[in-house]
């Protein structure tokens, strides 16, 4: 991307006809204006030699007298069957009611359509273009980017000559070949090489590209770049950093100000990546007459895929690598791990509670979020993979006696064994005490996939632990055949039945989810073929339907299924089944899905040391900032409209891994970013962090149960970057992903192995104490050998020294001690006592051997 000794030159051209042209150029890029009667057009665009068949150079300037009014015109839902009512979705109405107000659809104002009508030569690389009207003067300089030689540097101020409200489009530079791209982007929104008239699907659920010219709002797009291919080239506009919002400005919430625009459709209809500063009626619009706004931004041009271009928005432009350099904390992960055990083991803090259901005594955490039908009395677990991973390398009493049975108990109840068309299928996540039943979050529907969740999931992980329990295994086979026979010829599922009438539900939108994950684990444990078959030609409909069209469905019920984390376990669910049968095509369309989840992942505004206050606490920009954190569910619809991003990064140890197998550094970088240096957000004395970035640091608030999921990502994270760090030499079998809220998985129910040394995940509390908390660690155990493995990570961009305090008392032995490198070479031999010294280089791993005499 970066090139040098480069001759940059402004080209002045003589037609016979008697008009101008002026050229840009340099050794990627050529770009040539000449004068007709509207004034200076675009008459030849080429990047690397090729030229783009519609160049345009047309401005727009909107205005309008008063501001703009703010009624949705709900017609136009009716291209979607049936509708799209969604009086039952109180999380929804008013945004998807936002969403077709007239500045969203474009429709406000008055439009300014010209051409420049002077041109002057600025500099050597830069020209100058000026357009006057009655109500406002217009100036833009123009100048190819002297570092990133794809990309055009322009900066527009419009001067008011009339009060009212304003707002500057980026001029269309080129729109796509007969109007159709091969692909359009607006990270976070959607993805798609299809055209999808149903403005619902593309504008709602992210599934297809809409057709009409929809501005987006800032605040759940997370990158800033609208890109479009055509013809082999991809164009995105890319706002310089901090022309969006700022969504923690100084001391209290502005997310959801609308500073920048985004859309890939100008508003004549023609498909171009546009860009809006400021967004008419909103933050700054207003103007006085001679008052000023200005707006800068560049054009990227290259021949190329989208997935290049958008990295050099988020790496170059917006610098996301620079703020891992920012990064400290105050607890370390492992710590965070430990001390949740300490809030799961307790009753009160944890909100565990246990009831009488059908002879079982089941147990589960209060759930105190929205739950159709409850009377603040649901009760639900997450994470059993968790549950079971730190029960086991802990060795845990609370856990293993008091947590583990009810929950398991708990499985069995929520799965219906009874015949019927629900056999074998999980009646609901939520158990309501007061009434005695299972129910799912927003309605009495069963899903197909809410099977894979809570039924194959949760009990297969549970059989990776204990695989002799034979009546969880004829559970799992009863669950197996359900989705078997719920699985349509083409591989598809329905999105739900009613609970009621066994009818399909939501059949206006496809199940574009890992629903076929759960014949995947029915496979791996019980070792029957029709299984992966089933589970096959689920995936090939799925990457057929969802990967190659950019299309993919959510699992929040309260969200009416808008895409969300399940996004995410589609690559790992893609990356198992590829893992269990070698089949290129899903690895592919694994990596081609993980690109797109990025985009699930903010990367703005750039993080700084600006010093923010948040309730009465000061804390630098970066510890708050959402550069780095997850959707729950973005898009026009989803949770962070309003709350903002999650802490819930279940993608983070998957990325790990991703990176390991593309060498693609935007993974391991998303991956750090969202688990370093989160301290703003995790509540000091239990260690759980909050859901929404919202919140702040509120704790798990009503999500009790959150903290095994944050206790699974964490862990799935540390094993991750330990198996990254020492380049396989160091690594433990996978389990299945958690339910619903990402690709996280489980460990510790075989052995790992470290230097070729057969072992086990042993951590029991207590047994170690770092005293740096940018120095993560994990323990094992080698039985045969009379070994326990420390592996310390530095989590820190520089050189980090800690000191390690090791229990003996834990394995009731004393002990010899080898230091090792990344690679098993000896650094340091007997070392004595149970205190030491360690220096980790930069991002990298040190190995305690110690030897149980």
């Amino acid at each position: 991307m970066r090139w040098t000794a480069v001759v940059y030159s402004v080209t002045a051209l003589f037609f016979s006809q008697g008009t101008y042209a002026q050229r840009l150029q340099n050794d990627k890029l050529s770009l040539e204006w000449y004068r007709s009667r509207k004034g200076y057009e675009i008459s030849l665009l080429t990047t690397d030699g090729k030229a783009l068949a519609a160049p345009s150079g047309e401005y727009r300037v909107l205005y309008s007298s008063r501001k703009p009014g703010t009624d949705p015109d709900l017609r136009y839902a009716d291209t979607h069957p049936g509708g799209f009512s969604l009086k039952e979705y109180k999380y929804l109405v008013r945004t998807w009611e936002n969403n077709l107000s007239p500045v969203s659809m474009n429709t406000a104002g008055t439009t300014f359509i010209f051409h420049p009508g002077k041109m002057q030569q600025v500099s050597g690389n830069k020209l100058l273009f000026f357009k006057t009207d009655k109500d406002w003067e217009l100036s833009a300089t123009w100048q190819l980017d002297e570092q990133f030689h794809y990309d055009i540097r322009v900066s527009i101020t419009l001067t008011a000559k009339r009060a009212g409200y304003y707002a500057i489009a980026t001029p269309t530079l080129a729109t796509a070949k007969d109007n159709r791209p091969d692909f359009a982007m607006i990270p976070g929104y959607f993805q798609s090489n299809t055209i999808q008239p149903d403005l619902v699907l593309s504008y709602g659920y992210g599934q297809g590209i809409p057709d009409k010219p929809v501005i987006f709002r800032e605040r759940t797009a997370s990158t800033l770049s609208p890109l479009i291919t055509t013809d082999g080239v991809t164009l995105a506009v890319i706002p310089d950093p901090g022309t969006g919002r700022d969504p923690w400005e100084k001391d209290q919430n502005t997310h959801s100000l609308w500073k920048l625009g985004l859309s890939v459709m100008d508003k004549g209809g023609n498909y171009t990546p546009v860009a809006y500063h400021p967004v008419l009626g909103q933050d700054s619009s207003y103007m006085k007459a001679g008052e000023q706004r200005t707006f800068s931004f560049r054009y990227t041009l290259q021949p190329t895929d989208w997935y290049t271009v958008y990295s050099h928005a988020i790496n170059d432009v917006y610098r996301f690598p620079d703020m891992l350099k920012l990064k400290t904390t105050r607890q370390s992960v492992s710590d965070r791990i430990m001390s949740m055990l300490h809030y799961l083991d307790n009753d009160s803090t944890s909100m565990w509670h246990t009831f009488k259901y059908k002879g079982l005594e089941i147990g589960a955490q209060a759930y105190l979020g929205g739950v159709v039908g409850s009377g603040q009395d649901a009760m639900k677990n997450s994470d059993y993979g968790a549950m079971w991973m730190l029960a086991t390398i802990t060795g845990d009493s609370v856990l293993l006696n008091k947590r583990l049975p009810g929950a398991l108990n708990f499985k069995l109840a929520q799965q219906q064994a009874e015949p019927g068309f629900f056999q074998g299928a999980a009646t609901g996540q939520y158990y309501l005490w007061k009434s005695q039943r299972f129910t799912e979050e927003w309605g009495t529907y069963v899903e197909p996939i809410a099977l894979t969740y809570y039924t194959m999931l949760d009990m297969g992980n549970i059989l990776l632990f204990d695989p002799g329990n034979e009546q969880l295994k004829q559970r799992l086979r009863m669950g197996a055949d359900k989705l078997l026979q719920w699985q349509h010829e083409d591989g598809h599922w329905e999105v739900a039945y009613d609970g009621a009438t066994n009818r399909a539900v939501f059949t206006d939108i496809p199940d574009l989810r890992p629903t076929f994950y759960g014949l995947l684990v029915a496979y791996r444990i019980l070792k029957d073929e029709k299984y992966l078959k089933a589970a096959c030609k689920g995936a090939d409909w799925l990457v057929r339907e969802g990967v190659n069209k950019g299309c993919f469905l959510g699992v929040c019920g309260d969200a009416r299924f808008v895409a969300d984390f399940a996004t995410g376990q589609t690559v790992q669910a893609l990356l198992d089944l590829y893992a269990l049968c070698g089949n290129e095509q899903y690895k592919n369309a694994a990596i081609a899905a993980a690109r797109i989840y990025t985009a699930s992942i903010y990367t703005h505004p750039i993080p700084t040391h600006a010093k923010k206050t948040v309730k009465g606490e000061e804390w630098e920009d970066w510890q708050i900032s959402q550069a780095g954190l997850s959707f729950e569910h973005g898009g026009s619809l989803g949770s962070a409209n309003s709350h903002g991003p999650i802490m819930l990064a279940s993608h983070a140890g998957m990325f790990v891994r991703l990176f390991s197998l593309t060498n693609d550094s935007l993974f391991i970088n998303m991956a750090r970013a969202a688990i370093w240096g989160r301290d703003a957000f995790i509540d000091r004395k239990t260690s759980v962090a909050s859901y929404y970035w919202k919140t702040m640091n509120a704790g798990a608030g009503p999500y009790p149960h959150h903290a095994w999921w944050q206790v699974g990502l964490l862990m799935d994270y540390l094993v991750s970057e330990t198996t990254l760090r020492s380049k396989g030499r160091i690594s433990f079998p996978q389990g299945f992903v958690t339910p619903k809220v990402g690709p996280h998985t489980c460990y510790g129910f075989a052995p790992g192995k470290i230097f070729g040394n057969t072992v086990k995940l042993y951590m029991p509390d207590g047994m170690l104490k770092v005293d740096n908390p940018q120095v993560d660690y994990i323990s094992a155990a080698d039985t045969a050998h009379s070994k326990i493995y420390v592996m310390l990570l530095n989590d820190d961009d520089d050189e980090q020294q800690a000191t390690i305090q090791f229990d003996a008392s834990k394995v009731k032995a004393t002990q010899q001690v080898t230091v090792l490198d990344a690679t098993g070479k000896t650094e340091r031999t007997n070392l004595t006592g149970t205190q030491w010294q360690i220096t980790i280089p930069p991002v990298g791993l040190k190995i305690l051997e110690i030897s149980l005499l």
